[in-house]
């Protein structure tokens, strides 16, 4: 019997150009991916922000650094069937409830016993019919649309984190539609690994306190749990995340400026200086990734 493929993949959100700390980390999960044997894939996570061609810029600046993207490219905006089917099969198991309120109404609305901080706290969980067709009609004079919810048990649960450890996290009722009718990300993300098989999931750490969640959708759904990785971040002088108002960030500003990204690479991630791909291909080792948040000070023009 032929061993099934592994695959990781990439998912960035074609908002605008890539930042160092986004290019670092779509790095790493290429080395990660390579390194353990991996098919790599490119996802284009598109359905909110979007900025026209930044998809292609994003690509554009991977594959100059020499990561090698593998075949084919999966769009979201053009799997909103996919999502749709597998939110009618959870609704059709009772697993899903419409939910009302605004962002307002929950921020002001006391916390359920025994939920995290900024749980959902269940308000429309359990309202009668008719209760609900009042609130449907009261959204529609305002022009909106009831947002979806995952029916839970309000349970903990535990992934195997490759180089965090154990990650728990208590699962809330979360959307899974919002109300403007988008597919919410913990939804889409769980149903894009699934259906493609992916199997490694490399991304940022202040993503990792949706992996019991989206462990939980998974299994709900019949896929397999991916593997997870959730690197540092890279962060501004500020000690907030580094984002594009911080200066120069991007490839081509820091091109524009001379800086040497594949040796501030090699550095951010505990080992020396690196000359390109093939030097990091050589030498990375996940055991030995610098567990620390790295701050980047761009340089001056």
């Amino acid at each position: 019997m032929r061993p099934a493929r592994l695959l990781s993949r990439y998912a960035p959100s074609p908002s605008g150009d890539l930042h160092l700390g986004n290019i670092r980390t779509g790095v790493l999960a290429f080395l990660c991916a390579r390194t353990t044997g991996r098919v790599f894939r490119w996802r284009v996570e598109d359905l909110d922000r979007v900025q026209d061609g930044a998809a292609e810029r994003q690509r554009a600046d991977l594959e100059s650094l020499g990561v090698d993207v593998d075949p084919p490219v999966l769009v979201q905006s053009a799997r909103t069937d996919r999502y749709a089917a597998h939110l009618a099969a959870l609704a059709e198991r009772g697993l899903t409830y419409e939910c009302y309120c605004s962002r307002k109404e929950i921020q002001a609305a006391p916390s359920a016993p025994h939920t995290p901080p900024g749980a959902y706290p269940g308000t429309c969980r359990d309202l009668g019919e008719t209760t609900r067709r009042t609130a449907r009609a009261r959204l529609r004079e305002q022009g909106r649309r009831p947002a979806v919810r995952l029916r839970t048990a309000h349970e903990s649960v535990t992934v195997d984190d490759d180089f965090l450890g154990p990650v728990t996290g208590a699962v809330d009722d979360f959307v899974l539609r919002r109300g403007d009718g988008v597919v919410a990300y913990n939804l889409a993300v769980v149903v894009d690994d699934g259906e493609t098989g992916i199997d490694q999931v490399v991304r940022a750490d202040d993503l990792a306190s949706s992996a019991p969640r989206q462990a939980h959708l998974a299994a709900l759904l019949g896929f397999a749990v991916p593997r997870y990785v959730h690197v540092p971040l890279v962060l501004a002088p500020s000690g907030a995340r580094l984002a594009k108002r911080d200066g120069a960030v991007t490839l081509r500003e820091l091109d524009a400026l001379g800086f040497d990204v594949w040796a501030w690479l090699g550095r951010s991630c505990g080992f020396g200086p690196w000359s390109g791909m093939e030097q990091a291909l050589a030498e990375f080792d996940l055991g030995r990734l610098a567990p620390e948040p790295v701050v980047f000070t761009p340089p001056a023009d």
